[in-house]
């Protein structure tokens, strides 16, 4: 993969949707591998307390401490809730179920939906990408993830009534476009789970096309099943089968991700 973004330009992108069962994690995991795979340094946030983004990197449960809870409390800093993968260039901060608490704790404490701002200002600074995986709400940790993105990625699975919810999500970007972070963006929508023997998928892509227009990639991310098996593996779809339909998507969308760069800053 040859296209690259300046190296200098730290890029905060929160993965986001309300609606669960997306594909979300996959895409933080994947993309999150397919830029690093390209020379960038990546760091993934796990902001989900299913912790399903750690999982899926190879994680145990164990392992992860200190976790993006201990950041958001102020017991640890970032960088010293940062740990390496097993892929190179790539770095996580895990999730632990304790963050179902931070979702409480929040609401209560100061400068309550800029904690995770805070935290990326303070650290992370060798990362040129930062993947927020935000769990499937809009509460508060979501808030925190869009407070502290500068832009989002939204992956939306080719079902009916895919863009009912997306209209929910678009509106939160907007107030807090509005009233938290001005110069929050939406990068782009990424189809996933597109079966190519369904005719519902397609129309599914063409309505979502005709609506939201060049917002939406180019790459469209299959329903595969080595996509599916490699989590139990504790491995990126990349390192589980790169020869595999699901691990060309995820290299091409980040070519596209990383193509879209360079005609911004041109």
């Amino acid at each position: 993969m040859s296209s690259s973004a300046p190296a200098s330009i730290r890029r905060v992108v929160a993965v986001a949707n309300q609606k669960g069962g997306v594909g979300k994690t996959t895409t933080v995991i994947n993309l999150a591998t397919a830029l690093a795979a390209a020379g960038h340094r990546v760091l993934v946030i796990d902001f989900d307390p299913q912790g399903n983004a750690s999982t899926g990197l190879g994680v145990e449960p164990a392992d992860r401490q200190p976790s993006i809870y201990d950041v958001l409390t102020g017991e640890e800093t970032l960088d010293g809730a940062t740990m390496a993968t097993q892929v190179p260039n790539l770095t996580l901060v895990p999730a632990t179920r304790d963050l179902v608490g931070a979702e409480v704790e929040l609401l209560e404490g100061e400068r309550r939906d800029q904690r995770l701002r805070d935290a990326l200002f303070d650290g992370a600074a060798e990362a040129e990408f930062v993947l927020i995986d935000c769990p499937p709400s809009l509460g508060m940790l979501t808030v925190n993830a869009l407070v502290a993105a500068d832009e989002v990625l939204v992956p939306l699975q080719c079902e009916f009534l895919a863009l009912e919810g997306l209209s929910h999500l678009l509106h939160t970007v907007d107030r807090i476009r509005r009233s938290r972070n001005p110069d929050l963006r939406i990068r782009g929508v990424v189809l996933t789970m597109f079966d190519r023997r369904n005719n519902l998928s397609e129309v599914v892509a063409e309505d979502v096309r005709a609506n939201l227009g060049d917002t939406v990639f180019e790459t469209v991310i299959p329903r595969n099943v080595r996509i599916s098996e490699a989590p139990s593996h504790g491995l990126p779809v990349m390192l589980y089968d790169w020869r595999s339909a699901g691990a060309q998507a995820y290299i091409q969308l980040a070519r596209e991700l990383l193509e879209r760069y360079e005609r911004d800053a041109a």
